[in-house]
């Protein structure tokens, strides 16, 4: 298990995700819909790639890679790893992660819809 760090940026980013999908919600039950919405769906996908995240890093399901655009804050020759939060659709999210700064801790650095 991994001890879950945010960057402020990431923490923003997740927040407005999740205030997006309470806001769906909330349109859908006035509306008396049933099916939830893309956002709903979206902030479900990241919550279970930050879930994932912090259990094992390696987990197949995050098609974890190195990044090279991203420089590691904590250590220049580290790398920053990339996983896929949303994959195969149009919007696809990716969350942008490192190892550090201690010793059994993942920082997340940024949640992003992948260009």
């Amino acid at each position: 298990m991994f001890t879950l760090r945010w960057t402020p940026t990431a923490r923003r980013q997740y927040d407005e995700l999740e205030a997006a999908a309470q806001k769906a919600a909330a349109t859908r039950a006035q509306r008396g819909k049933s099916k939830s919405s893309g956002q709903e769906g979206l902030i479900k996908q990241v919550r279970k790639t930050v879930l994932l995240l912090g259990q094992n890093p390696r987990h197949p399901g995050l098609q974890t890679h190195a990044y090279h655009t991203i420089a590691n804050p904590f250590d220049p020759k580290a790398k920053v790893f990339e996983a896929y939060a949303r994959h195969h659709t149009p919007g696809t999210y990716r969350v942008f992660w490192c190892y550090g700064p201690g010793k059994d801790q993942v920082t997340i650095l940024a949640i992003t819809a992948h260009p």
